[in-house]
């Protein structure tokens, strides 16, 4: 929200009946290039004048609603100060729109676009960001103008997202199909994570045109909160006997995939995008050079990992996709469900697993192991340890524990004379 600039002689009627009537009005700067004004007449109610800057040591005047001192504010055609200020900046931002060459009133599809444009230029790519915006934002609330955009209204949005079934890919010109609606606590959170991510992007793209200025207040999104609790840590991982059963279980052209995904905990489009020349013998490690957060990385590999892209690199050119199907053709978008679907079928896991769930084996069973939290972050991909605390660090209690023991300061503290009351009780007991 913006900042209410402190006026003492402009913010109350009381203060404002103050002052002489005059035909210059008594300003308060606002932003660089702007100024509240307050014309006091010699009778009536005084009128609120938003003056701006146009350059040349020139400026324009613009009446923007009378002053409440005598009627109470209505938010329209009368305005409290704090609502003048407001009138000002939004004023402002419209003129700015105008001299850009953008005349219409800025509307969620346009905060959403450049945001995307924002993703593609300075991140990695818009594309998820993308296809939920057009599946949920869009549909609904596309065509709303930002500054119409209520809190009510974002919220109610919001909880319909949670509230609706999840949807199955369909064809283009299809119709759309969507999953059965589950009623259990896992389901539901499910579906209020989702939700959450949809939110945190329509926040990111209303927030960007708040900082840009192209709209007045960030109140209506801001005071809406994600569902608490839907990003509850992941307790489905596979355990080392389904990880064989799933290896065996696979075709012989998902097999490769499937071990190269639990020996490096990476993510299915990382994988696909792997070279002969991502692999360094010497170090044992693969490069990372694309992805999902942008910052390339290096996966270190255990002695099994390496033997592995060993093999995968055998004959090929530095630049030869090392994991292809049986055509040849590499791994595209959504290539992996139906062969993961059939080879947890076929190993009888129950209930069956997505690909990712191959990235939190790895992890889980790392921390399980004993690998400090830092290094499984490292080695996924993240900035700190932040997220494989929430996600993974119940299964590192004991590893936390021993490590605090093992390394906390001694300061040779000595043990008193003192000996505590229940523990004297219990000895006389005896």
């Amino acid at each position: 929200m913006a900042r209410t600039i402190r006026d003492t002689s402009l913010e109350s009627k009381t203060a404002r009946s103050r002052l002489k009537a005059r035909s210059k009005p008594y300003y308060r700067s606002v932003e660089p290039g702007l100024h509240l004004g307050y014309r006091k007449p010699l009778s009536g109610a005084g009128k609120w004048i938003a003056r701006h800057y146009i350059g040349n040591q020139a400026y324009e005047l613009e009446t923007i609603a009378t002053a409440d001192d005598f009627s109470d504010a209505d938010g329209v055609a009368i305005l409290s100060y704090r609502q003048a200020l407001a009138k000002a900046r939004e004023r402002m931002v419209a003129r700015a729109h105008h001299a850009a060459g953008k005349h219409g009133p800025l509307t969620v599809r346009d905060a959403v676009q450049s945001y995307l444009e924002f993703l593609d230029t300075h991140r990695k790519s818009g594309y998820v960001a993308r296809h939920r915006a057009e599946a949920f934002i869009l549909p609904e609330l596309g065509d709303v103008e930002v500054s119409a955009l209520t809190t009510e209204q974002i919220r109610k949005w919001h909880s319909r997202l949670a509230q609706a079934p999840a949807r199955i890919r369909s064809s283009k010109n299809g119709k759309q199909r969507y999953r059965q609606l589950g009623k259990d606590a896992d389901s539901v959170r499910r579906r209020q994570r989702s939700s959450n991510r949809i939110l945190t992007d329509l926040k990111a793209a209303l927030n960007l045109a708040w900082r840009e200025g192209r709209t007045p207040s960030d109140a209506a999104w801001r005071r809406v909160r994600p569902f608490p609790g839907a990003d509850a840590a992941r307790r489905r991982f596979l355990s080392i006997e389904e990880c064989r059963r799933l290896i065996n279980a696979s075709a012989p052209e998902f097999r490769r995939l499937v071990q190269a995904a639990l020996a490096t905990g990476a993510r299915y489009g990382e994988l696909c995008r792997l070279q002969a020349r991502d692999f360094d013998p010497d170090s044992g490690t693969v490069a990372i050079s694309i992805s999902k957060t942008g910052r390339p990385r290096h996966i270190f590999l255990a002695s099994e990992g390496i033997a592995l892209f060993r093999e995968l690199c055998a004959g090929g050119a530095a630049d030869e996709t090392l994991l292809r199907r049986e055509s040849g053709q590499p791994w595209r978008t959504s290539n992996q469900q139906r062969a993961m679907r059939e080879a947890c079928e076929n190993a009888r896991i129950i209930p069956p697993v997505g690909f990712h769930c191959l990235r939190h084996t790895w992890a889980s069973l790392a921390v399980m192991e004993g690998m400090p939290l830092m290094v499984v972050a490292k080695n996924l991909g993240h900035r700190d340890t932040r997220m494989v605390e929430m996600h993974y660090g119940h299964l590192a209690k004991s590893y936390v524990a021993e490590t605090v023991r093992k390394h906390a300061p001694k300061f040779g503290f000595k043990p008193g004379k003192v000996t505590p009351l229940r523990l004297a009780r219990l000895n006389a007991m005896k």
